[in-house]
């Protein structure tokens, strides 16, 4: 709480020091209307740094499994933890009213202005509430084991992509909910606003008032893939200020969103980065854990230390997140509200109403013409650009090339990212590298530990490094001359190692011999198998290797493939 009062202090502090400049004469209201925004926006990440700290280094999670009936339900304890988030998103809203309420001539009381802040972006959280409460049920489920499919990165993958196909057609009903909406009515602008859908020829499921910060927020959107789900919201102040041929170009821009499919496309953008965050969470996993403070960090017994360790872990996913959706989804988005607008023109037959309700929203907006945002061009780069179009006719149809080209040239990077990241050679190698540097770690305090000395050997043949499994080999066999398995394996390595300088057929059939001695098992048969063959004894191999196959339960077909090779050197 000693975090909460510092930081609801510095947030009162900022924002009435932009209120002072706000109500002094000569003052340039579109610069203090970006303040504004770009306040809200650091303040956000202030909270998000807060809110990774309570969880990290005040443990969070375990006081929330604490509560009777959390242990088992991660969606429970999530929403917990994000009500906390939000507890500081509101701090930052109810400091901010005043501001607010000054800058754009609001009408709305503070506790209005959080709950419709609340109401707006709590549906954000939606997607996630139903993914985790699934999870939860897979895990009481008996799918959950660790072989199940849903356990791999390909599993998760192909899952996910379906509950987000699913929830993109069905959440706009919920949402739309959620936010209060209702029809438009009967007006004069709603009926020719829903002529001029009809005339156009678009499916949609309702014309909707969208009664967001109590209708003031003047804004239109559409929600839904569908046209069964598919709906077209309107604020009250938006149908005020705008005439009925400007509204009809703002609801064709929003037609033009739909007919290009771009929230499909914001389905393939959640699809690429969740290929992504797979695999640069192993990524940044591996290379924070070769840091040898890191490695003890996160290998101590110590709660605080593993907290803070994935405190540290969280600051490169963060800063991935931001990169990716504020420049690489951002870039699509400012460049399909480009299209949108354009493709209004087109339909209108003029730019004409969609610069002028462009410039009406600026001008009662606070003077923010020449303000972009992340996902929007500023209206003045989106006026000349329609205004452009004018002599241009063909702009629209090369900008839809360019967002052709530019959306394959992102398919190609997922494509590859995507592989490199989660299935190429080089992550098991990174992994492998992790493993051996935590094992020759526990090696130093326990110098003669059989079990670490057998991981390590498995550890360096994965990598290829054949003389350090080798070497391991030997040093087990020393301290323990009757250790079946590491006498297999070292003999397996003797008979069939591609680095032909290392082999040694005739002691590789030794320790074969040896392994088998103590332990008759189809895998050390077939070990044996090989080595009779390699070293030239073709009868002997075939002996063992039928053995093999009265013994084994699984992998028959692969030992009768062994015994159809001997079979053919033996003719």
């Amino acid at each position: 709480f000693v975090s909460w009062f510092i930081f609801a202090g510095y947030c009162r502090w900022v924002f009435n020091g932009l209120e002072r400049q706000l109500r002094q004469k000569d003052v340039d209201e579109g610069y203090l209307t970006a303040q504004y925004h770009r306040l809200i926006v650091r303040f956000s990440v202030l909270a998000i740094f807060l809110f990774a700290l309570a969880i990290y280094l005040c443990n969070l999670k375990y006081w929330l499994q604490m509560v009777p009936g959390f242990e088992k339900f991660a969606v429970l304890q999530g929403t917990l933890a994000l009500s906390l988030f939000f507890f500081y998103l509101s701090t930052i809203w109810y400091c901010a009213y005043s501001v607010y309420k000054t800058m754009f001539g609001a009408t709305i009381t503070r506790r209005s202005f959080i709950r419709s802040n609340l109401k707006f972006n709590i549906p954000i959280l939606f997607p996630w509430m139903v993914l985790a409460a699934i999870y939860d049920l897979i895990a009481l489920s008996p799918w959950s084991g660790p072989g199940g499919t849903l356990n791999t990165v390909g599993g998760q993958i192909i899952f996910f992509t379906c509950f987000l196909a699913l929830l993109m057609i069905f959440l706009p009903g919920i949402i739309q909910y959620w936010w209060g909406c209702k029809p438009l009515g009967l007006s004069d602008k709603a009926m020719e606003l829903k002529a001029f859908l009809r005339n156009s020829g678009f499916k949609y499921r309702g014309l909707l008032n969208w009664p967001i910060f109590e209708g003031r927020m003047m804004t239109a959107g559409i929600m839904g893939i569908v046209p069964r789900y598919r709906y077209i919201l309107i604020t009250d102040s938006l149908l005020e200020i705008l005439s009925i041929d400007e509204l009809k170009a703002v609801i064709a821009h929003e037609i033009g969103h739909a007919k290009y499919r771009h929230l499909l496309y914001y389905v393939l953008f959640f699809i690429g980065f969740m290929m992504l965050s797979f695999g640069l969470s192993d990524l940044f996993f591996y290379l924070l854990y070769n840091q040898p403070f890191l490695m003890e960090m996160i290998s101590s017994q110590d709660s605080q230390a593993i907290n803070l360790f994935y405190l540290i872990f969280s600051i490169p996913m963060l800063i991935s997140i931001f990169i990716y959706f504020r420049y690489v989804m951002g870039f699509f988005m400012r460049n399909f509200e480009r299209q949108a607008d354009l493709y209004s023109a087109e339909t209108i037959g003029t730019p004409e109403y969609t610069i002028r309700s462009l410039e009406k929203i600026a001008y009662l907006g606070g003077k923010s013409r020449d303000l972009p945002s992340w996902h929007h061009f500023s209206v003045r780069q989106r006026v000349e650009c329609l205004n452009k179009a004018l002599s241009d006719p063909g702009l629209l149809k090369r900008h839809n090339r360019f967002m052709a080209v530019s959306f394959f040239i992102y398919l190609i990077c997922m494509c590859g990212l995507g592989y490199f990241l989660n299935f190429s050679t080089t992550k098991q190698q990174m992994a492998y590298s992790m493993i051996e540097k935590a094992l020759n770690q526990k090696l130093e305090n326990e110098p003669d530990n059989i079990t670490i000395y057998k991981n390590l050997a498995m550890v360096y043949f994965q990598m290829d490094r054949y003389l350090d499994s080798i070497n391991t080999y030997e040093n087990i066999i020393a301290l323990d001359p009757d250790q079946a398995e590491c006498l297999n394996n070292l003999a397996w390595i003797f008979v069939t190692v591609p680095r032909k300088e290392l082999r040694d057929e005739r002691r590789g059939l030794d320790l074969a011999k040896k392994a088998v001695s103590l332990k008759k098992s189809p895998v050390f048969l077939d070990t044996l198998a090989e080595a009779y063959y390699v070293n030239g004894f073709i009868p002997e191999a075939k002996k063992a290797i039928k053995e093999a196959i009265t013994l084994s339960i699984e992998n028959r077909d692969y030992y009768k493939k062994q015994l159809t090779k001997y079979s053919t050197s033996g003719n």
